[in-house]
């Protein structure tokens, strides 16, 4: 389920005055997440901007949001000023509305992400030719990394990141063109996530599995960061990655007699990993099972899974840290062929086979979110050349994501039959 669409709710009849007590709300609502805004003009931006993005039209850049409103080229300045240069922290805003909507949607899971967002030209801040999911293809493109909280009662963007491929960072003009800040270096879209999760673990928040797909399920350091942290994930891996199976015997080799230098550390097994695919593979049929779990809609799903536990071999074997036993969760669909997915988890030993196939399975809701984000509150449709304005721009889309989100859980708020 996901929040209720703009017109659903009437929210565009309340902007042109028919329904005063959602305005009446949403002043409210910003009254409280954007109070850490240190100047009275910033908080009203933030509200105006916002109502700008939830009335009707089909851009949610500037100058039509102004339009729409009522104002004109002096509204047009302090606007473009409060985004681009005025300096804000969008991180205050995003705990604040991070914070009141889960409280009422409780989230069953943090869903990290990446999206495309097609640009023309070379000056907006990340963009360049290269693959975006999103185009399922490879296009001019800015790309914007992504952690939602999601559950039956809705959802919520806990954050975004703009991802700056290496040429971008290492261009000095550009970085000033495009008023990149000193301290931000290239950083791939796993870390990016991971910095994402570890900003919303010290919120007050409930904490839920990260789940993600393979572009971070495969980043050892991303799945090693969480765990660490104590954060729990169930995250899609490809069936190239290398396993051991459980009961594999680590050692530390003996010093041979008369060798020179430092002692032996690293860990060895007499047993070499094996690829996801040939391990399951060499599985017995029985150890499929037929699995029903019901989705955040309430609706119930069945499939075939293999729940097996293994050693991840690349934390072991290559980053040196102690081996540990998580979760390997097979996808074999009744007539298929072949799996048709496989995650790795963390989660404890007990965690029931239920549990853990309604987690693997619960990440498409990413796909509903960024629909309402761009379809209906112009998440992609920000086009000004500041790395600080696409982010208070992102902030203030949530922002208004979240306010609707609110507005569909309330029991009273419902529309109309």
């Amino acid at each position: 389920m996901v929040a209720a669409s703009v017109l659903e709710i009437g929210v565009e009849d309340e902007l042109v005055g028919v329904v005063p007590e959602v305005k009446d709300r949403l002043a409210a609502y910003f009254v409280d997440v954007a109070s850490g805004l240190v100047r009275s003009e910033q908080r009203r931006n933030a509200e105006l901007y916002a109502r700008g993005l939830l009335e009707a039209g089909a851009r949610k850049s500037l100058e039509p949001i102004v339009a729409r409103l009522g104002g004109g080229p002096v509204e047009y300045e302090a606007l473009q000023h409060f985004l681009a240069d005025s300096p804000w922290d969008p991180a205050v805003v995003d705990r604040a509305v991070a914070e009141r909507v889960c409280s009422v949607i409780e989230p069953a899971a943090w869903v990290l992400d990446d999206t495309g967002v097609p640009k023309d030209g070379k000056h907006s801040p990340g963009v360049k030719r290269q693959y975006s999911g999103t185009l399922g293809k490879i296009g001019n493109c800015q790309i914007a990394v992504s952690l939602h909280a999601v559950s039956a009662k809705g959802t919520v963007p806990l954050g975004f990141r703009l991802y700056l491929p290496e040429d971008w960072c290492q261009d000095p003009a550009r970085r000033r063109e495009a008023k990149i800040p000193a301290d931000v270096e290239f950083a791939t879209k796993p870390t990016l996530g991971g910095e994402l999760v570890a900003r919303a673990a010290g919120w007050k928040i409930r904490r839920a599995p990260v789940l993600g797909d393979q572009a971070y399920g495969n980043d050892t350091k991303l799945r090693s960061r969480l765990h660490e942290a104590g954060i729990d994930y169930v995250l899609s891996v490809g069936p190239e990655c290398d396993v051991f199976e459980p009961g594999t015997v680590f050692a530390v080799p003996a010093r041979k007699g008369g060798s020179r230098g430092p002692a032996p550390s690293a860990l060895q097994t007499d047993s070499e990993p094996r690829s996801i695919a040939e391990l399951v593979a060499g599985l017995e049929p029985d150890v499929f099972q037929t699995v029903a779990f019901r989705d955040t809609q309430g609706q119930q799903l069945v499939s075939r899974f293999a729940f097996v536990r293994v050693i991840a071999a690349h934390p072991v074997t290559r980053d040196r840290q102690a081996p540990r036993e998580e979760w390997l969760i097979v996808e074999w669909p009744q007539g298929r062929d072949e799996p048709t997915d496989h995650w790795i988890s963390n989660l404890p030993a007990d965690t029931e086979p239920e549990q853990l196939a309604r987690l693997a399975r619960l990440r498409w809701m990413i796909e509903l979110d960024y629909k309402q984000l761009k379809g209906e509150l112009g998440l992609d449709h920000y086009e000004g050349r500041s790395y600080q304005g696409f982010h208070h721009h992102c902030t203030l889309v949530t922002a208004a994501h979240g306010f609707l989100t609110l507005e569909r859980a309330d029991p009273n708020h419902q529309r109309p039959a």
